[in-house]
């Protein structure tokens, strides 16, 4: 082999041994990348997991509540969030929120029938908020049993169906609060600014007056100012209302509280947890019904 041949070769030999290289820093990059794709799916599996252990921790936490006391109030351990609690590889943070401290929106409607007292302290509600009084019918007309709109600003299906895309009115209760997202009128500032003050349970339900807001106690006390229930709220941080008398006794002159619609307890909560593992991250929320000494049930339950 002359001089010039043995260059050529030693060329060759050296491209076949960078093409290796590069060949072998290819498999261990993609061995590494794969790896860390099977460790993140794995933190990812296990977070899911502590997400559901920690819903059961709420119920434990409401379950041993009701055995303690028939009243809720904001001074209970359920209304503190949970520092941040150790798990293998990372930590569980959550917090349990009293859903009858806001307005529910199904009691605007009652077995199909729209709720003329509800649908008008909802307007109070909307008032209070600064948020254009139509909404109202537009969401009950969404909640309602039939297809008539109402005669002010509502919406069913001849409206929706003009949308692109096209749907129909649900014309039953709300699932979700999310769901408002759908009905006319209720645009991205808007369901930012209720969401402090409104859920939407699977039933009618009175509205705890020692976790609501004072913008929530107006709505729902006939002849009650904002500033009327800002007093009373600060009242109940003092000493909280052990029944519903002691909360009327204390209404100002001309504020009257109607049957059934106020109350010291809660039936309803929303659990919101979340979770680190290592790299992975979950978020998920519950609502949970508590109805007897029993653990709460479980009415839904989503991954954020």
């Amino acid at each position: 082999m002359n001089t010039r041949e043995r260059g050529v070769a030693i060329v060759l030999a050296m491209g076949v041994v960078a093409l290796a290289a590069i060949a072998a820093a290819a498999i261990m990059v993609s061995q590494s990348t794969w790896a860390r794709q099977v460790e993140l799916t794995t933190d990812h599996i296990q977070a899911r997991a502590v997400l559901l252990a920690g819903a059961d921790w709420a119920r434990a936490v409401l379950a041993d509540d009701r055995r303690l006391s028939n009243v809720d109030h904001l001074g209970e351990p359920w209304a503190l969030k949970l520092p941040p609690l150790p798990v293998e590889n990372g930590e569980l943070v959550g917090q349990i929120e009293d859903q009858q401290g806001k307005f529910n929106l199904n009691n605007l409607v009652v077995q199909g029938k729209i709720n003329i007292v509800q649908l008008a302290h909802y307007r109070n509600l909307l008032a209070t908020l600064g948020l254009p009084d139509e909404l109202a019918d537009a969401l009950a007309d969404w909640i309602d049993a039939d297809s008539q709109p109402q005669p002010r600003d509502g919406a069913e299906d001849s409206y929706y169906l003009t949308l692109d895309p096209p749907y129909v009115a649900a014309n039953q209760p709300l699932i979700d609060v999310d769901e408002l997202a759908l009905v006319r009128g209720y645009d991205d500032n808007v369901r930012a600014r209720l969401r402090p003050y409104v859920s939407a349970l699977p039933t009618a339900t009175p509205v705890n007056v020692n976790t609501a807001p004072a913008e929530v106690i107006a709505a729902a006390v006939d002849g009650l100012d904002l500033g009327g229930a800002q007093l009373l709220v600060a009242q109940r941080d003092r000493a909280y209302y052990r029944s519903v008398d002691d909360f009327i006794r204390r209404l100002p002159r001309g504020a009257e509280a109607g049957s059934g619609d106020i109350s010291v307890s809660s039936d309803y909560f929303m659990a919101t947890l979340s979770v680190t593992i290592g790299g992975a991250q979950a978020r998920g929320k519950a609502l949970l019904a508590r109805h007897s000494l029993a653990w709460p049930d479980i009415i839904w339950r989503k991954v954020l």
